[in-house]
């Protein structure tokens, strides 16, 4: 059953239940979307095992804690004989195969507390919406036989890589970019586990349940490929909704005190505009020591300034253990005192975009930061290592044109040397062509942000998902 829950609040209305995949960039667009949909005056409910839902909760970047006080969180109880193994740097595919114990034990235990909340407020509701995650189809299955619920799959990638995923899978079909491009278009090979394909068709049987897609991107970041990506799924007799992007978009005006305290912002605050290049691999990635030190010797050889958020990868459970220390060259932090800063807790990776002395992003273009990055105007050094990154980075760099790759696909197991990193650190931040991306980004982001105001497509997007769930 059901552990600590706030209070629900009024009866009778629409009840809107979230279940993420429990990993970050998962939990944080869910947070996100929970949040939106209570700013509409709808209950939010954010179910999860217990250290997940902390997880998001501890982790809510950009978010104000009054907003997230408005979401019912169902913390469930998490297995005690749950796995969590660490991360291994040195595997040359780079897939996080380590998280699909903490996956498959949410789809073992998590379908009957789900179940017992969904039918519990399916009782006291005029309409239950589930949102989940396509990893999570089978932990919802039983909204399906619920005579007032019904379920949407929330779409944490973009409409470019699900279509080069299906395309590449049905190669006689033409994918919709000229034959050129079609021609780099990086290959599935590697970009995920078997285990993990097994995982995935293992949902694809409940899949079928949903009643539409949510997808947190839209026309004016992606172009044509949304209503390509929809075309396909119309036809299925699907709707589709394109909010995105779900993520503040006003950080410098709003915010919250707490998040001001990092010391790499106020470090931030002391460098000229546009400056600065934010290094993150995101939550999923470890990076071995040998690459981390060709890393720190690159970006030091580029002479321009930077932060570095250097962490492993996470557990399948954050609050177990201590991470592993990823070393750097013997004295590096001191002798790029000044210029340069390595951030190794938690940082608040929206408010470094947004603030006005970040000038680039080098990324590993997972979609959460790829969208992020957009949304502030930031170009992309894109250096993918698993899943749908690498068709994220290829959007970046050759399609949209606000990014330079650090690494080909194709080149995906070898050592990145430092003489590349410097070279494509000089390319973003210190050259003409640089420039140019940086102007295209910033002119998207500003058309981005726009998109999400009042009047905007993708608020007009979210508005049609509330007035549809509420008909």
């Amino acid at each position: 059953m059901e552990g600590r829950s706030n209070s629900c609040g009024g009866g009778g209305g629409v009840a809107v239940v979230v279940v993420p995949l429990p990993a970050q960039g998962h939990l944080n667009q869910l947070l996100q979307l929970c949040c939106l949909i209570s700013s509409h005056g709808l209950q939010a409910h954010y179910l999860g095992f217990s250290i997940h839902n902390q997880q998001a909760r501890v982790r809510a970047n950009g978010l104000d804690p009054n907003t997230i006080a408005k979401v019912h969180f169902h913390d469930l109880p998490t297995p005690p004989d749950l796995l969590c193994p660490s991360p291994d740097p040195t595997a040359l595919i780079k897939f996080p195969s380590h998280l699909l114990p903490v996956w498959e034990a949410a789809s073992q235990h998590l379908r009957h507390p789900v179940a017992a909340v969904l039918r519990e407020l399916a009782s006291r509701s005029r309409r239950v919406v589930v949102v989940h995650d396509h990893g999570m189809s089978s932990i919802v299955q039983d909204a399906a036989s619920i005579g007032n619920a019904e379920s949407y799959c929330f779409n944490c990638i973009s409409a470019f890589s699900l279509l080069a995923f299906a395309y590449q899978r049905t190669p006689e079909k033409p994918f919709p970019i000229e034959e050129e491009l079609w021609g780099k278009m990086p290959g599935l090979e590697d970009s995920m586990s078997p285990d993990l394909r097994r995982f995935g068709a293992a949902q694809q049987e409940f899949f079928n349940h949903r009643a539409g897609n949510l997808h947190n991107t839209s026309r004016m970041i992606e172009g044509p490929f949304p209503d390509i990506l929809a075309r396909d799924e119309c036809s299925q007799g699907r709707k589709q909704w394109f909010i995105g992007p779900i993520l503040p978009t006003n950080l410098s005006n709003s915010t919250p005190k707490e998040v001001s305290n990092y010391p790499c912002l106020d470090w931030l605050d002391r460098q000229p505009e546009n400056s600065v290049l934010y290094v993150s691999f995101g939550t999923m990635t470890s990076v071995s020591d040998v690459q981390a030190h060709e890393l720190a010797m690159g970006l030091q050889e580029s002479k321009q300034r930077f932060i570095w958020v250097l962490r492993d990868a996470d557990k399948g459970n954050i609050f177990s253990g201590k991470p592993r220390t990823i070393e750097l060259p013997e004295g590096f932090e001191e002798m790029v005192k000044g210029t340069g800063l390595v951030v190794r807790e938690w940082a608040p990776q929206p408010e470094i975009l947004a603030h006005p002395s970040t000038g680039g992003f080098m990324s590993h273009c997972g979609w959460n930061s790829c969208i992020e990055s957009i949304t502030h105007g930031v170009p992309i050094a894109a250096w993918p290592m698993h899943s749908d990154q690498p068709s994220n980075a290829f959007l970046v760099a050759n399609i949209l044109k606000t990014g330079a790759m650090v690494r080909e696909w194709a080149d995906r197991k070898e050592l990145v040397k430092s003489s590349t990193v410097a070279g494509v650190v000089r390319k973003l931040m210190a050259s003409e062509e640089g420039d140019e991306m940086r102007r295209r980004a910033q002119e998207l982001g500003e058309n981005v942000r726009k998109s999400v105001q009042e009047g905007g497509a993708s608020r007009m997007e979210l508005e049609s998902f509330i007035a549809h769930i509420t008909r």
